[in-house]
């Protein structure tokens, strides 16, 4: 089953920056270098030839075949930084950012298009020295006034409102001199360096016409996009297909020297991508050979459908490849903004509903193991060593907290983190739904006239909807069990435009979510759970949680100064969200499954990545003789 940001689309990210909060990092130790770290020093010293997971020696050339990444089966623009409309795949790979996070370490970067990074001593600024061989896909100079336009562009009006959330702590992007700019924040909040230096940087002259007026940004849609990156669009049908080719004056293929961050990287001549409607479509479509390489993320599929003469004979590859990355959460989230499931004991029960242990055996061949934290698989998990009460260090955040608002913080946040429910043996989908009435008859809810009421006689009635069919048979599965306690749920399918549209607006009862971990979070948390996100069309909190104890956590995690300050914030945050009962945990896995092409070839992967994203940047093609 799908577990990545794409399976909802207005989460998806170009090219994944925020989720280079993937890296989210600062420099604290280092002062005026290509690298810098959150805490301690970073892995690579100054003047490091490649990162140790590339191989240098990679050949380029060839092209790379690819069909659409996750549910997109169309687009309408070219701009990715704006709210309205479907991004065209693969867009990412024209943009770049000062500076570059590693994917073998948790919290460093180095420079990209700036030279040197250096941060104050008060730490309330950070300064980016571009290289003077940098330029534009149009040959021009990236200059500090196109950083600050940058800037200034993704905070305004214009832009995708994450924008706003995600860079809120920055004052302002000044030009101290023509290759030189400073990012000035409003506080000390230790993640802002790697957010000033993974924003993307696009030209000034983007949309200007031949006369020298702009199109506004939001109204950018089909014009080519001006930024730095190694591709270009070189053709595209509308909705269908899009291919890049490689920029022949790419700046970095053209230095002295190599650039270190770019060893190894985007081997590829051309990159194209083939866009299908149908998942049953794409995957015979590859084993016709039409694209390179698929990422699967339903288990069945992976298990039955990736087979045939061209397995047999080696034309064709499948590999399961094990990442270190958090798996974050998924699951299936209630909209809060709907008076339905404003109760906590409702919001409990419906996880009583869902039978995991069924699904992972009937379904997804055992291949999955459960949700069972928002940061999952990782060591900010507040049960990753096991169901524990918290530490002191947690208590000292929460005690305050649980004293000043005590209606939002959950009494069982001070115990050991409760499990999933689960009907294991012994265990059962019987006893759970037992608990679910019991829930539902406390906040008010008994099964009466054919159905679960209320009071006053209204139905527990609500619709759960989908971007596509490919999920249907678990929603089918879970809403079975709702129907057991009464309870009617109208599922809605759509298209990926369609559903993207209503997740922009909050228009939906209950649908799928994937919150991707990061190793070190940190701002797009505000973005996520944040209570003024919450009101902002299009932001990642779609739950609509406004708490000041979220949002209270959040901001003690972005000010984490150490990473046992960030472990007990992150576990503290968790505990509450886990025991507020927003979202009905799924599962997760921690390998990539991919197929592809026996003339693909790979670098041993790295600590922490993103599928699609390391086939982009560090694989390579040999053709066969």
């Amino acid at each position: 089953m799908p577990i990545y940001s794409s399976l909802r689309p207005f989460r998806f990210y170009y090219p994944l920056w925020v989720l280079a909060c993937l890296l989210s990092l600062i420099s604290i130790s280092s002062y005026g270098s290509q690298g810098i770290a959150q805490y301690g020093k970073p892995k690579y010293a100054d003047g490091f030839s490649h990162f140790d997971y590339v191989n240098p020696n990679a050949p380029k050339g060839g092209t790379l075949t690819l069909p659409n990444p996750g549910s997109r089966s169309s687009f309408d623009k070219f701009n990715p930084f704006t709210l309205r409309g479907v991004t065209a795949p693969g867009i990412e790979l024209m943009f770049e950012s000062l500076a570059e996070g590693s994917a073998d370490e948790v919290a460093s970067i180095y420079g990209l298009l700036a030279e040197d990074i250096s941060v104050a001593a008060d730490r309330k600024s950070v300064s980016f020295r571009i290289r003077p061989e940098a330029r534009f896909s149009d040959g021009s100079p990236v200059m500090a006034a196109d950083v600050k336009y940058s800037f200034d562009t993704l905070m305004g009006e214009q832009a995708h409102p994450r924008y706003k959330t995600t860079y809120g702590d920055i004052k302002q992007a000044v030009v101290v001199s023509p290759r030189e700019v400073r990012f000035d924040f409003k506080n000390q909040n230790p993640e802002l360096p790697l957010l000033a230096g993974t924003m993307p940087i696009f030209s000034r002259n983007w949309g200007k016409r031949p006369d020298g007026t702009m199109i506004a940004f939001d109204q950018l849609a089909f014009e080519a996009p001006i930024g730095s990156g190694p591709y270009q669009i070189e053709s595209y049908k509308t909705g269908k297909s899009i291919i890049f080719k490689r920029n022949p004056d790419y700046w970095a293929d053209h230095l002295n020297k190599p650039i270190n961050v770019r060893v190894g990287f985007y081997n590829f001549d051309r990159i194209v991508y083939k866009l299908y409607s149908d998942d049953a479509v794409r995957l015979e479509a590859f084993k016709a050979g039409e694209f390179d390489a698929l990422v699967e993320y339903r288990a069945k599929i992976w298990a039955k459908g990736y087979v045939g003469s061209k397995f047999n004979d080696g034309s064709l590859l499948k590999k399961a490849f094990l990442n270190h990355n958090g798996a974050g959460m998924q699951g299936f989230a209630m909209n809060l903004r709907r008076p339905i499931f404003q109760d906590v004991r409702v919001r409990q029960a419906l996880g009583y509903a869902l039978d995991f242990e069924w699904l992972n055996r009937q379904l997804f061949f055992d291949q999955y193991s459960r949700i069972n934290s928002y940061f999952t698989n990782s060591d900010l998990s507040a049960n990753f060593d096991g169901p524990r009460k918290p530490t002191e260090a947690e208590l000292k955040l929460l005690r305050p907290l649980k004293e000043k608002y005590p209606r939002w913080v959950p009494d069982a946040v001070f115990g050991p983190m409760p499990p999933a429910p689960s009907t294991a043996a012994p265990g059962s989908l019987r006893q759970n739904l037992r608990k679910a009435r019991e829930l539902l008859a406390d906040a008010g809810w008994t099964y009466r006239d054919g159905a679960l009421r209320n009071i006053q006689g209204e139905p527990f009635r609500f619709e759960m909807v989908e971007d596509g069919g490919f999920f249907l048979r678990v929603i089918s599965a879970y809403t079975r069990n709702l129907e057991k306690l009464g309870i009617q749920v109208d599922v809605r399918t759509s298209d990926f435009a369609l559903h993207q549209k209503r997740m922009n607006e909050y228009d939906f009862d209950m649908t799928t979510i994937r919150f991707p971990d990061s190793q070190s979070p940190g701002n797009e948390l505000w973005d996520r759970f944040g209570s003024q996100a919450a009101k902002e069309k299009g932001s990642d909190n779609v739950i609509g949680i406004q708490s000041p104890v979220v949002d209270a956590l959040v901001g003690e995690i972005t000010r984490a100064q150490n990473r046992e300050q960030l472990r007990a914030a992150s576990r503290a945050l968790d505990r509450v969200l886990w025991n507020s009962y927003f979202v009905v945990p799924q599962w997760y896995n921690p390998t990539h499954r991919i197929a592809f092409r026996k003339e693909m070839h790979y670098p041993d992967p790295p600590l922490y990545y993103m599928a699609e994203t390391w086939i982009l940047q560090n694989w390579w093609k040999a053709e066969a003789p």
